[in-house]
């Protein structure tokens, strides 16, 4: 018979398995796939959103400390760096793509990069932060691990930053379809490369799972906003703030 006494030690055995956190993550990822594909493909319904709303709501409600959970689910994050640089061979695949666009992919690459930097300083001075949150939101449109490495540089928080980073990847992969149709961009290549430019990975993968030539310029933005932001931002810190 099952009882809830029952369930309780089925919990309490399964907890005590790092496998059961590496499913869990699976299992929360797959089922914000399913709701996305439910949604008719709605950018709004974020499967990366709601796999995190669903594992940190299993951790606070059954008091699970994040270091146990990270134990379990290691085995993805160790993952990471094999998938990002996997992200070179598209690349490499489209190089001759990629030399054609050459001056459109270095002017968009500064342009997005130093207004970026520049739009978030004085959005945040307007609204009266204090200096090391600023200095923790300037690398935002990066990926985390650069974005964490510069804020630490420049004086910010960098957990605080990599929040914000994952935050902006989510809010950019939601809303950039939304965006890029209102004003009118079909050109997949401008569309791919955008999306990896404002929202790094989160926004990199929903491009590369919508079309391969957009994901192809969303991996080539990811890659060089990284280096390009790296470089701008202790220059502008310098001269400039």
């Amino acid at each position: 018979m099952i009882t809830i006494e029952n369930l309780y030690r089925v919990w309490v055995y399964l907890q005590t398995e790092p496998l059961f956190w590496l499913t869990l993550t699976i299992g929360a990822y797959l089922l914000g796939d399913w709701m996305y594909k439910k949604s008719n493909i709605n950018p709004l319904v974020n499967p990366v959103a709601i796999s995190i709303l669903i594992i940190a709501s299993i951790l606070m409600m059954f008091g699970v400390e994040y270091k146990r959970y990270f134990d379990g689910a290691q085995f993805i994050h160790f993952l990471l760096g094999p998938a990002t640089v996997s992200l070179a061979i598209p690349i490499y695949n489209q190089i001759t793509l990629i030399k054609k666009e050459a001056i459109s992919v270095i002017t968009s690459l500064l342009l997005g990069s130093v207004f970026a930097v520049i739009i978030t300083f004085y959005v945040a001075k307007f609204f009266g932060l204090e200096e090391q949150i600023i200095y923790s939101m300037l690398p935002r449109s990066v990926t985390a691990p650069i974005a964490m490495g510069i804020s630490d540089l420049i004086g910010g928080i960098p957990s605080l930053t990599a929040i914000i980073t994952i935050g902006t990847g989510i809010i950019g992969a939601s809303l950039s379809t939304f965006v890029l149709d209102y004003i009118k961009v079909k050109d997949m290549t401008a569309r791919g490369f955008a999306i990896g430019l404002a929202s790094h990975g989160i926004g990199t993968a929903r491009a590369m799972s919508r079309n391969k030539k957009a994901g192809i310029f969303a991996a080539l933005a990811l890659a060089l906003s990284g280096v390009a932001t790296s470089i701008i931002i202790p220059i502008i810190f310098r001269f400039f703030i």
